[in-house]
């Protein structure tokens, strides 16, 4: 049953929504201006977070729709937890497991369809234990602008195979630290490895036409990171496109890894579609690129429009 102070809230219908520590807004928690967003709103609702750290598991669930979190900036707007794989849960969750999993280790989880993020860092501080998610989005048409996702391994999880758009982003992490089965543009976003590993692993399905495109994004990493692959196929079908991107010395030559050693998904590198195109840096040379992946003429590079890829859904700000 909603409560007296749901049903209140609900009933205000503001357009938009302040939060902020010091009490000056209308809450003082992100988790609790969006439970007061009215369920299964068809008209954009826009939640402004003032400056701070905000230790939160934030979740937009699939009944709030159509809302917008503006930070006060990227740099001093931050949602931050630290649970990773393995972590004991302070009970059971819904499968019966008493850790966390990959699953269940986000900082944030998007289920709303629709919902936006502008001017916020989230982050999973964790550290170099295992998986541990940043954000994880389970939503139809979700995107994001002038954020940063911080963390280690599996920091972004684009979980579903719904349309997401990350429009110059900042995306920081280790091992598969870019992954899941949506169909995502990264446009002019900063990609940066912080240790030897793989950037991205797709699990896109056979259904889908496209997987990862990343088109004018700089690829850079830390010191300690010198030898990056592209990605590896976490599924067979796995599809990723690098299309007009910066890409730096830390990119080895053969670009790609086929994730030998999976019984279950042998041979990966028969099915997947890795391909570039265009794209510059001292890591961008093709000489030694593994023979099964592509690089794309200009006919097939047109094909790569926000149009073509989402369809009816234009995602730009």
């Amino acid at each position: 049953m909603t409560s007296l102070t749901n049903v209140i809230a609900q009933q205000t219908n503001l357009n938009k929504i302040v939060v902020a520590q010091d009490g000056s807004g209308n809450f003082k928690t992100i988790q609790e201006a969006v439970n007061s967003v009215r369920d299964h709103m068809q008209t954009r609702i826009t939640i402004e977070v003032k400056a701070g750290k905000y230790q939160e598991k934030l979740v937009i669930p699939a009944w709030k729709k159509n809302i917008t979190l503006i930070g006060e900036s990227k740099e001093n707007t931050i949602i931050t937890n630290a649970d990773y794989s393995g972590k004991a849960f302070p009970t059971k969750d819904f499968t019966g497991n008493a850790k966390y999993s990959t699953y269940t280790s986000y900082t944030v989880l998007i289920q709303g369809n629709d919902c936006r993020l502008e001017n916020l860092t989230i982050e999973n501080t964790a550290g170099t234990v295992g998986q541990a998610v940043a954000l994880t989005v389970e939503a139809d048409r979700f995107a994001a602008k002038n954020c940063a996702f911080l963390g280690n391994q599996d920091t972004l999880y684009t979980s579903k195979d719904g349309r997401n758009y990350f429009e110059s982003c900042l995306i920081v992490g280790t091992t598969d630290f870019i992954f899941g089965e949506a169909t995502v543009v990264f446009s002019k976003c900063t990609i940066k490895s912080l240790s030897n590993s793989y950037i991205t692993a797709a699990s896109t399905t056979k259904e889908q036409r496209f997987g990862y495109v990343f088109l004018d994004c700089d690829l850079i990493a830390a010191p300690t990171a010198t030898k990056v692959f592209l990605g590896r196929p976490w599924r067979p079908f796995a599809k990723t496109v690098f299309i007009r991107c910066n890409l730096g010395s830390h990119i080895i030559p053969v670009g790609w890894n086929a994730w030998a050693g999976d019984p279950m998904f042998a041979d990966k590198d028969k099915t997947a579609f890795y391909a570039e195109y265009a794209n510059t840096g001292a890591g961008s040379a093709t000489a030694e690129r593994v023979t099964w992946s592509k690089q794309l003429t200009s006919k097939q590079a047109k094909v790569y429009t926000l149009k073509n890829i989402f369809g009816s859904w234009n995602p730009e700000f």
